[in-house]
């Protein structure tokens, strides 16, 4: 198992694997499914996947097993804030095994090799359950919210939704 740089040529797995741990059925199988929460399959696509994975203070770091396949992602990006954290991704079938974890713990590792001293997110504010996950490897929310986007190429909201700001600080 390891945890590396995803490249250009990841980028159809990576998607599978994202819309498959937040939406449609298979989402179902792990515990952070959107699927209440929004219509629809689609959590990325592979030309929003690309032009993301592609800007320049970006980088998808992927967890693969021993054969190689892609079971766990997460996007990073470095901004003034501090270093943003997206689409922690990992495999409905694989989800509670410790690869979400790991991709956190090399998020941090990415974040201090780039003089990053907070890591920030938005999480749906009503998944109590990801926020808890996430206190509990030390971020917290900061009381800032921004509106969810308005885009139904990813999916219609089922009832209004927001986004809350997390952030850890980094020593």
């Amino acid at each position: 198992m390891a945890i590396l740089t995803a490249t250009n040529t990841d980028i159809p797995l990576l998607v599978s694997l994202i819309n498959s741990a937040y939406r449609g059925e298979a989402s179902r199988r792990g515990w952070t499914t959107e699927a209440d929460l929004l219509e629809g399959e689609l959590r990325t696509d592979i030309p929003t996947l690309t032009q993301v994975m592609n800007k320049p203070a970006a980088v998808i770091l992927k967890h693969t097993d021993e054969e190689g396949r892609i079971t766990g992602c997460v996007f990073l990006e470095k901004h003034e804030r501090g270093l943003y954290l997206g689409m922690l991704s990992v495999s409905p079938e694989l989800q509670a095994a410790g690869i979400g974890k790991k991709l956190l713990a090399a998020a941090t590792d990415h974040a201090k090799a780039n003089d990053c001293h907070v890591i920030f997110m938005s999480v749906i504010s009503l998944r109590h359950e990801l926020i808890a996950w996430y206190e509990r490897y030390g971020y917290q929310l900061t009381g800032e919210t921004k509106p969810f986007p308005v885009d139904n190429r990813f999916g219609e909201a089922k009832q209004p939704l927001e986004f809350a700001i997390m952030e850890k600080k980094i020593l």
